[in-house]
């Protein structure tokens, strides 16, 4: 199988339903921000976190996988069939779970903090930024374009990579710069 098709040289991307779409398409821009996101997330995995960190980021990779599949199929030609599409309430609980456990090892905010500090906690507020933007942009096709739950996943999201940036500035040591 060779890695190009020469099928988007005209400006058009196919969707899992069959319908060619232009590039520009609010969709598959906003399956381009999951995928961005998703390449945001492997930064921080290459930048060095530790081994609970690195297994809750792969896992959110899986999942947004599964998102962006889930918005290049508008008709729900595979997302009903395929398993590992699945993106819902299971995964919001887990994001909550894991965001109530990391924030049980950090200060309470009081103030608004600069994004920074290590390496991979910088790269986790990026990622969280290019969240918000995704979260904008699946929220741009509409109420009846998107799950309510997949919305809920997103936003979600971005409120772990938050708190996860911050614990791992905590762990290296790296006090919060507050504004």
């Amino acid at each position: 199988m060779k890695i190009y098709t020469r099928t988007g040289d005209n400006g058009e991307t196919g969707l899992f339903d069959g319908r060619r779409v232009s590039k520009s398409d609010l969709r598959v821009d906003a399956y381009g921000e999951i995928d961005e996101l998703n390449a945001a997330i492997g930064v921080v995995l290459a930048s060095g976190v530790d081994a609970e960190m690195s297994a809750m980021l792969q896992a959110i990779q899986r999942d947004l996988f599964a998102v962006g599949g889930r918005l290049a199929d508008p008709g729900r030609r595979v997302a009903d069939r395929v398993q590992k599409m699945v993106v819902g309430g299971t995964e919001v609980e887990r994001l909550e779970q894991w965001i109530d456990q990391l924030e049980a090892e950090l200060p309470p905010l009081r103030r608004f903090i600069l994004p920074g500090g290590s390496p991979p906690g910088a790269a986790l507020h990026l990622a969280r930024t290019i969240c918000r933007r995704a979260e904008r942009r699946v929220v741009g096709l509409g109420p009846d374009e998107v799950d309510a739950e997949l919305l809920a996943y997103v936003n979600r999201l971005s409120d772990f990579l938050f708190v996860a940036a911050r614990a791992v500035n905590r762990r290296a040591g790296i006090p919060e710069l507050e504004w």
